[in-house]
Parts: C-alpha cells; sequence; structure tokens
C-alpha cells in the first residue's frame, strides 16, 4: 500500500526542523480500533466498559427490595422480655427461674415456664389500658439496680436452685451483621456481573466467559529467546531453509521494494526426534521475535466451536506484537484431509472447524503483518490439500535424520556441558548409531551421563556411552543365572556371528560381541554401518 508523499509547503509553515514519522516496518491489517491504547501508542488489550443503563440501574434496585425485604423477615436471634427487677425477684422466689447469665449490671436468662411481664406503666404509674398485654415468654432480661447487693442475690438465686453463669451476654445483630444481611447478597451478584463482563471484554464472545475460548499457547519473549542456530547440528539443509525466514523478519524491506510476497507458512516434516522444534524456536531466536507454541491438539475440546476461538485469539495475539511466530506442533491432529468420514459427528465437526478458521486466518495474510506460521507434522502425507497449495505453506522442508557427520555435530552440542574423557572419541561414537536421530542421541548422553555417576566416575567415559548404548537399543541388562553350559553355547553362537560378519563382502563392520543378557536376548552380535 503505497504512502501519500508530505506536503512541502504544509511542512515549511510547521517548521522545516520537525522530521516526518518514520512508518513502521510492519502494520497489522484488519485493526478496527477495538483495543485500547497506553500512553506509548500501543495497543494494551480491549478496552472493558462497565455495566450501566437504564436496565442494570432496574435490576439493582430491584435486588436491592427484594434483599431488604427478605432480611427483614430474619429474626436477629432470641427474642428476651424486658422484665423490671422486682418481678425478675419475683420469680426466683417462686422457683421459676432454672438459669441466668450476668456480665456487669445485665441480667439474662429463662423461666422454667412461660409467664406474661407485666406491661410498662405510663408517666403516672398506672398501666396503659389501650395497649395490649405482653406476649407470655421464657427468656427476660433486667438491669441490677445500683443499690442492690451483689451477696443477697447470689443467696437468693442458690436458694431457689438457679443455674449462675458468666458467659458473654446475647446482644443480637451487630451492625456490619446487619449490612451483611441487607446489602451483601445484592453486592455479591453484583460483583459477579461486573467480574464476567470483564472476562468477556479481555477474550470476546461467551467463549471468554469461561475461559475456553482463549488460546493456550505458550508465548516466548524475544529477549526470552535461548535458542539460535548455533544450537542446531546435522540438518544443515534444514537450517539453510529457515535462514532465509530469518532474514524476512529482519529485512521486510529488502523483499517488499522487489515486489516479493514473504512466504505465509512453512511446514517442517520429518520423523519424530529429528529437531523441528528445535529448528522454529531457533528462527524466533535469530530473528529476535516474540515465538508462540502451541500443540495442534490443544485446539480440540468436547465443545463445538471452541478450537475456532482459540484459532482466532492465537492470531490475533501475533499481529498485535507483530512481527511474531506461530509455531503449530502435530499439524496432522487438526490438518487431516476432511470428508473422509461420510458426515462427521462430534470430533469431526470441531477438527474441521478448527482447520477451516486456520485456513481462514491464514488467506487474511496479505503478507504485511509480519506473522510467519511453522508447522511440524510427522505425517505429510494425510495433510488436507487445502493446507499444502501456495499462498498457505509456500515453504515446505523436509528434515532428515542426520548422517556420521551430523550424528558427530549433535553430539557435541548435547555434551558442551558434560565433562568426558580425553579417551571418548564422539567420531566413533557417531559411527555405531546410525539411524538415530537428535533426540535420541541426546538420549544416548543423558543414559551416558548417569550410568557414569551411578559408578562414581569423575568424567564420562567411553564404557558408559558403550552400556548406555547398550541399554537403549538391547534393554536393561538382566541379572539372571545361566550354566556354564549355555553360557558356553551362547559365545559360540555369537562368535560365529560375529566371524561371518568379519568375513562376508558387503557385510556391516562387527562393533561388539557381548554374551550378557540383555532384554530377551543371551547374547547379541552389535553391527552398524559406516554411516
Amino acid at each position: 500500500m503505497a504512502e501519500r508523499a508530505p506536503d512541502r509547503h504544509k511542512a515549511r509553515n510547521r517548521g522545516a526542523d520537525k522530521e516526518p514519522d518514520r512508518p513502521a516496518p510492519w502494520r497489522v491489517e484488519g485493526d478496527r480500533g477495538e483495543t485500547a491504547r497506553g500512553d506509548d501508542g500501543e495497543k494494551s488489550g480491549p478496552r472493558f466498559r462497565p455495566p450501566g443503563g437504564r436496565i442494570f440501574w432496574l435490576l439493582l434496585g430491584v435486588l436491592l427490595v427484594i434483599n431488604i425485604a427478605i432480611g427483614s423477615q430474619v429474626p436477629e436471634g432470641d427474642e428476651r422480655a424486658d422484665v423490671p427487677y422486682t418481678f425478675f425477684l419475683e420469680q426466683v422466689e417462686d422457683g421459676n427461674v432454672a438459669e441466668v447469665n450476668s456480665v456487669g449490671d445485665i441480667i439474662q436468662g429463662a423461666f422454667t415456664r412461660e409467664v406474661r411481664p407485666p406491661a410498662e406503666p405510663d408517666a403516672d404509674g398506672d398501666a396503659q389500658e389501650d395497649t395490649p398485654p405482653p406476649e407470655p415468654t421464657e427468656l427476660f432480661e433486667t438491669v441490677l439496680p445500683a443499690f442492690a447487693l451483689d451477696t443477697d442475690l447470689l443467696d437468693t438465686l442458690r436458694e431457689g436452685g438457679v443455674v449462675v453463669n458468666a458467659d458473654t451476654i446475647d446482644q443480637g445483630r451487630s451492625m456490619l451483621g446487619d449490612f451483611l444481611l441487607f446489602f451483601g447478597p445484592t453486592l455479591l451478584i453484583i460483583g459477579l456481573i461486573v467480574f464476567f463482563f470483564r472476562r468477556a471484554a479481555k477474550s470476546g464472545g461467551m467463549g471468554g466467559m469461561t475461559g475456553m475460548g482463549r488460546s493456550k499457547a505458550k508465548r516466548y519473549d524475544a529477549t526470552e529467546q535461548r535458542v539460535k542456530f548455533s544450537d542446531v547440528a546435522g540438518i544443515d539443509e534444514a537450517e539453510e531453509e529457515l535462514v532465509e525466514i530469518v532474514d524476512f523478519l529482519k529485512n521486510p524491506e529488502r523483499y517488499r521494494k522487489l515486489g516479493a510476497a514473504i512466504p505465509k507458512g512453512v511446514l517442517l516434516s520429518g520423523m519424530p526426534g529429528t529437531g523441528k522444534t528445535l529448528l522454529a524456536r531457533a528462527v524466533a531466536g535469530e530473528a529476535e521475535v516474540p515465538f508462540f507454541s502451541m500443540s495442534a491438539s490443544e485446539f480440540i475440546e468436547m465443545v463445538v466451536g471452541v478450537g475456532a476461538s482459540r484459532v482466532r485469539d492465537l492470531f490475533e495475539q501475533a499481529k498485535k506484537i507483530a512481527p511474531a511466530i506461530i509455531f503449530i506442533d502435530e499439524l496432522d491432529a487438526i490438518g487431516r484431509q476432511r470428508g473422509g468420514s461420510g458426515g462427521g459427528m462430534g470430533g469431526h465437526d470441531e477438527r474441521e472447524q478448527t482447520l477451516n478458521q486456520i485456513l481462514t486466518e491464514m488467506d487474511g495474510f496479505s503478507g504485511t503483518e509480519g506473522v510467519i506460521v511453522l508447522a511440524a507434522t510427522n505425517r505429510p502425507d494425510v495433510l488436507d490439500a487445502a493446507l499444502l497449495r501456495p499462498g498457505r505453506f509456500d515453504r515446505r522442508v523436509v528434515v532428515n535424520p542426520p548422517d556420521k557427520d551430523g550424528r558427530r555435530l549433535i553430539l557435541e552440542v548435547h555434551t558442551r556441558s558434560v565433562p568426558i574423557h580425553d579417551e571418548v572419541r564422539l567420531g566413533d561414537l557417531a559411527s555405531t548409531t546410525p539411524g538415530m536421530v537428535g533426540a535420541d542421541l541426546r538420549n544416548l548422553v543423558n543414559e551416558a551421563a548417569l550410568l557414569a555417576a551411578r559408578r562414581e566416575h569423575q568424567e564420562v567415559r567411553t564404557d558408559d556411552f558403550t552400556d548406555a548404548m547398550e541399554r537403549i537399543v538391547l534393554g536393561a541388562e538382566r541379572r539372571i543365572t545361566i550354566s556354564p553350559h549355555e553360557r558356553e553355547r551362547t559365545a559360540y553362537h555369537e562368535s560365529g556371528h560375529a566371524v561371518l560378519g568379519m568375513l562376508e563382502p558387503g557385510a556391516d563392520p562387527v562393533r561388539k560381541v557381548s554374551i550378557v543378557p540383555r532384554g530377551r536376548a543371551l547374547g547379541v552380535t552389535f553391527q552398524s554401518p559406516e554411516s
């Protein structure tokens, strides 16, 4: 998209010393201004708008009325009748007081049977005729007069057989309790509404309200990248293909001036353990851009539509911080050919919707966003043809198992932090490991280090690597008792294999002969090609 040249006359009027702003090397396509921007102009995520409006305030008022109406019906506890002190003494003398509780000058207690307290007198001391008499009660409360003697009252209570306690006085609900009762449920409901509104604003839609629609991709920032091409060895052909991708991300203007479109996607294929994920992280580390890593199986959930929502969220995150790299591991989990299940239900519908969303997002790229999709698979033959057409995964990089020199370089990388003895020859060790890939060689070095530590060696020796190799290929050593006759027969048998291997033209070199039982074998003759 061409930029409009600045008006020279306007620039002269505003000040010739002010340099016009340079356009950013990458721009985000499809930005509709739905995100808030901070003081530095960068996007800080979707803006949260608190709920409001006539419906919200009407709902709040209805909730408060219902809350207060229900709270007013809740009793404050045991209702006690205020009785005169003389009436209390009369009941004690009549033996109608079961127990009392006194703290300070307040006396609370319970009658043995219900009694009707006397009516409150008017100003002249006479009973009020128009006031209904109090209801009978068993619980009472009175106040000890200041001139009354505690010892006389205590003696009277003892004579009446009253149980005397000194527990805390029942004062009913506190002000805080009333506030929580009348307003607490309403505040809780409003708080939950605001919480779900914020979740929805951050993630978008109902998927965000439950957290299911958000991407689970792990993000590695440019400052956190620790993997470089120097950490990748033995797969030079694939590395050379990806060096160009790094240059795309670092110098986009060089290709844009010539009208070249940056590849939207790169498909890494190869057997497990060849280093596809390591290559993807090395590309991000060399380009110094953020790296989003996610397995394809993490898109799929039981709920239909969640996978597509996670794809949208992942691509939106990458576009906001472009340039960036999205890495999808095990792409064949969602990228298999469509239409083979005859209608598809459940998981097939979800997988196809997720795949369709990935295709849609990649079609939405115009080459200026600075987002490149790297994907890895062990089964490129089962991928849908729509994924492999030009304009989506433009580049296909095959990561083959390393040759002898490649295995030696990989062993050098994995033994950087491992103290090895001077007698160890990594070239000879690489010759005995044909067919092994990077993950296998890393496991070999780790098993050798474990054996060396178990044997209390200060350095990893050749026999540690040899035993670790046998343990990986043949299994752990079996400590079984074999008769001398059986051991002799096993030795003759393995010797025959070794002699034929050395005399037969074109046979693989014999590396080792052993009669130590491992796995299901009593002995083994280990042969391997040179490369």
